[in-house]
């Protein structure tokens, strides 16, 4: 019998986490894509606010992953400028500065991280039943 030096990982690695790592591997991508879901909510979701307790209108956030950590940004870029007088956020000359979110865009990005979403859970029930399967044997 070989003999195993303190501090070191063992010869043979551990069958069950090789097993289960598909598993972790796609719950951490489902987690991702939820992140990105939440956010383009908020964007839709607060696509006419133009005003917001820190002042002005809505800022559009932008997640951006790296590996599994994520990380949310507000997008600094000017909303564009409505005409409409009677509004109660409009300026001495009539304007109002909408937010600074495009419907377009962020409907076509919610639908890409919904489908990465749901291609990450058909990789987490593969790999289950996979595992099922091998439990079986």
């Amino acid at each position: 019998m070989a003999e195993r030096i303190v501090g070191q990982p063992p010869v043979t690695p551990r069958p069950l986490r090789a097993l289960m790592r598909p598993l972790f591997q796609s719950a951490a991508g489902m987690s991702v894509q939820q992140r990105f879901i939440e956010t383009i909510s908020a964007n839709i979701a607060n696509a006419g606010t133009t005003r917001t307790a820190e002042g002005g209108p809505y800022r559009r956030q932008v997640t951006v992953a790296s590996g599994t950590r994520t990380e949310t940004y507000t997008d600094r870029t000017a909303g564009r400028q409505v005409y409409d007088p009677g509004h109660p956020d409009a300026n001495e000359m009539g304007y109002v500065t909408m937010p600074n979110v495009d419907l377009a865009s962020e409907t076509v990005d919610l639908m890409v991280a919904r489908r990465m979403h749901e291609a990450n859970a058909t990789v987490f029930q593969v790999a289950k039943a996979m595992l099922r399967r091998a439990l079986e044997i």
